[in-house]
């Protein structure tokens, strides 16, 4: 029986496509069911028959004006599903785009000040995290993906933080025992990123005319600790 399950936010067929193939491989699982909150409501699905889901990136930012009716009900179903993991229903890991929902839906601030253009990125564990199943066989230090626009100015109430670096101070945190929020991205080999720069070329994640430059430095990087941090929740929650 599945008992993972991926919640793709990104509109973009291709991108969101290649993320589940990622995450499934990063999970280190047989399957991973999908549900595309774009098209398809929380609520029409049984979660029940899930023991823990992972949230992957979108273009979307919390901090948006304007936004579409859409945004608006998928970072509702969000805050719905961390609620659920906040009372230990089903383990959650959200990144990128969601750690923003729920840091505002726990009272905290996500603002514009902290970006980091594509890149691997060096974060440290700290002390709770050196000690937290997931992070803890990661500490001190590790290698992972980052692309994002916001970030939470701090820890909101109620979570630990448990990964941080000069950019951005907060890169990860726990809220209780079941609900992982990440700013990085877990999920991507160097080889799965650099092909998803190519959704988002002229988005504002890294100049487009440094593309191959970028893309370049992407693929040569060593990053492996994020797919073990994803290892490690589905064996802790769903092994």
């Amino acid at each position: 029986m599945v008992s993972l399950l991926y919640v793709c936010v990104r509109p973009e067929l291709g991108a969101a496509d290649a993320e589940h193939a990622s995450f499934r491989r990063a999970l280190g699982v047989d399957a991973v069911d999908r549900l595309d909150l774009l098209t398809k409501r929380l609520d029409t699905v049984d979660l029940s028959r899930y023991r823990g889901v992972v949230v992957g990136g979108s273009p979307f930012n919390v901090t948006d004006d304007g936004k579409t009716p859409e945004q608006l009900r998928v970072e509702a179903d969000l805050e719905s599903l961390a609620r659920r993991a906040i009372d230990g229903d089903i383990a959650g890991f959200f990144t990128c785009f969601s750690i923003g929902v729920v840091t505002r839906m726990l009272g905290g601030t996500v603002t514009t000040a902290t970006p980091e253009a594509a890149s691997a990125t060096v974060i440290r564990t700290t002390v709770a995290g050196g000690s937290d199943p997931v992070f803890g066989p990661s500490a001190p230090a590790l290698t992972v993906f980052t692309a994002h626009k916001e970030s939470a100015v701090a820890v909101p109430q109620g979570a630990e933080l448990l990964a941080t670096n000069e950019i951005c101070p907060v890169q990860a945190y726990r809220v209780g025992t079941h609900l992982y929020a990440a700013q990085f991205h877990p999920e991507p080999t160097p080889r799965d990123f650099a092909d998803r720069m190519t959704f988002y070329r002229t988005t504002g994640y890294f100049d487009p005319e440094e593309f191959d430059l970028v893309q370049g430095q992407v693929l040569a990087a060593s990053v492996t600790e994020g797919a073990a941090l994803l290892r490690r929740f589905a064996e802790t929650f769903a092994g």
